[in-house]
C-alpha cells in the first residue's frame, strides 16, 4: 500500500512539478530580464530524473519543463524520454513552456516522439512592434521575425500532433499596462484565427529586476471585458488547482483564460513545487531567495534516493506560502527569486 502523500501545513497536496533545465534565454523580456549565462552548479540528467522520481513519489501527477528557455537546453529530449516510465508510478503529464522561437517542425516531431504531451508558447504581442517591446528586440522588424517564428512554430507543434482542440497546445501572453494592454484584442483574434486557447498573464511582481508597479497590472476581469466587448463571452468555472480562470465565446470559437495571480488569487489550492536549474527547490513563484532548498547534497552517487524523497516530503509539509493573497492586505516588498531561475 502506498504510503500517504504530504499536505502542506495548509492542507494543499503536491500535484505539479516545474522543474527549470536552464537559466537562459534568447529573449529579454522586460517582466524577467534573464542572465545571459547559467548559475553554477547545474543538474545532470540523472539528477534531475531523481528529483523528478522523488516528487511523483510524494504525488505529482505533472511535469512541466520550463527555463529560461528549455529549447536551449541540449538534453531536453532524454529527459522526456527518461522520466516516460514514471507514468507507471502516477505521472500523467509531460509539458512544455517556451517562447516558441527556437521551434523547427523537425524539433516539434522530436518532442512528440519522446513523449511530451503538451506545449505551451508564449507570445505578448498580436504585431512586430509589440513583440519587440516585450522580447526586449532591438526595432518592430526584429519583432515581425520573431512573430513569424512562433506563429510558425504553432504550425510546426500542431503538424506533429499537438492538437489545441484538446489544450495540448495553448498560448501565453503577459499583459502589462502601458507595454502591450492594446494586444488583448489583436491577440484574441489571432488564437481565435487558429484555434488556441490564449492564456493570458497579469504582469506579477515576480523577481526585484522588472520594476513591478501594481499600477502596470491589468487585471482578469478588464482583460475578459475587453473580449467580451468584441465576442460575447460566458464564465466557466475554474477547475482545482487551476491557475486560470476561463471563458468561452458564444459563437464557439474557443476559450480564453486569464492568470490572475494579482487580482483574484489563487493561493488556497495551489500545488506547485518549483526546482531550478541548479536545482534549488521552492514553494512559491514568490519565495524569498533564501527560502530555497539546495537539493544537491540528495543528489550525490553516495546518497540514498529516500534522503531526496524525505527532505521534499518535509520541505512541502512546512509549507505555509500564500504570497499573493497576503498582498491584498500587506503592502512591504521583499526580496523574490528571480522568474528566470524559478521557470515562471
Amino acid at each position: 500500500m502506498a504510503p500517504p502523500q504530504p499536505l502542506d501545513s495548509l492542507g494543499r497536496p503536491l500535484g505539479v512539478l516545474r522543474l527549470s533545465l536552464t537559466a537562459r534565454c534568447n529573449l529579454a523580456c522586460p517582466y524577467c530580464l534573464p542572465d545571459g549565462q547559467e548559475p553554477p552548479g547545474l543538474l545532470q540528467l540523472e539528477q534531475r530524473l531523481a528529483v523528478v522520481q522523488a516528487a511523483v513519489a510524494l504525488g505529482a501527477h505533472s511535469l512541466r519543463l520550463t527555463g529560461g528557455e528549455p529549447l536551449l537546453h541540449p538534453q531536453l529530449e532524454n529527459l522526456i524520454t527518461a522520466v516516460e516510465p514514471l507514468r507507471e508510478r502516477g505521472l500523467r503529464e509531460i509539458a512544455l513552456t517556451s517562447n516558441g522561437t527556437l521551434l523547427s517542425a523537425r524539433r516539434a516531431q522530436v518532442l512528440r516522439a519522446a513523449g511530451l504531451d503538451r506545449i505551451t508558447l508564449s507570445l505578448d504581442g498580436a504585431d512586430g512592434a509589440s513583440v519587440a517591446r516585450m522580447a526586449g528586440l532591438a526595432d518592430a522588424r526584429a519583432g515581425e521575425r520573431a512573430l513569424t517564428a512562433v506563429l510558425e512554430a504553432i504550425e510546426h507543434a500542431r503538424a506533429a500532433g499537438f492538437n489545441p482542440a484538446t489544450g495540448q497546445l495553448k498560448l501565453n501572453a503577459v499583459i502589462q499596462r502601458g507595454r502591450n494592454d492594446d494586444q488583448v484584442v489583436p491577440l484574441a483574434e489571432l488564437c481565435r484565427k487558429r484555434g488556441l486557447e490564449l492564456r493570458l498573464i497579469e504582469y506579477m511582481d515576480v523577481g526585484n529586476r522588472n520594476g513591478w508597479s501594481p499600477a502596470e497590472v491589468v487585471s482578469a476581469s478588464e482583460m475578459a471585458e475587453r473580449i467580451r466587448f468584441r465576442w460575447p463571452l460566458e464564465p466557466l468555472e475554474r477547475d482545482l488547482h487551476s491557475t486560470a480562470r476561463r471563458w468561452r465565446y458564444r459563437d464557439g470559437a474557443g476559450r480564453i483564460a486569464v492568470v490572475a495571480s494579482v487580482s483574484q488569487p489563487f493561493c488556497g489550492d495551489c500545488n506547485r513545487l518549483r526546482v531550478t536549474a541548479d536545482g534549488v527547490a521552492y514553494t512559491c513563484l514568490f519565495a524569498a531567495p533564501s527560502s530555497g532548498l539546495d537539493l544537491k547534497p540528495w543528489l550525490q552517487p553516495s546518497i540514498a534516493p529516500m534522503g531526496l524523497e524525505q527532505a521534499l516530503s518535509q520541505l512541502w509539509r512546512s509549507r505555509r506560502d500564500r504570497y499573493s493573497e497576503e498582498r491584498q492586505t500587506n503592502a512591504s516588498s521583499r526580496d523574490h527569486a528571480e522568474m528566470a531561475y524559478l521557470g515562471g
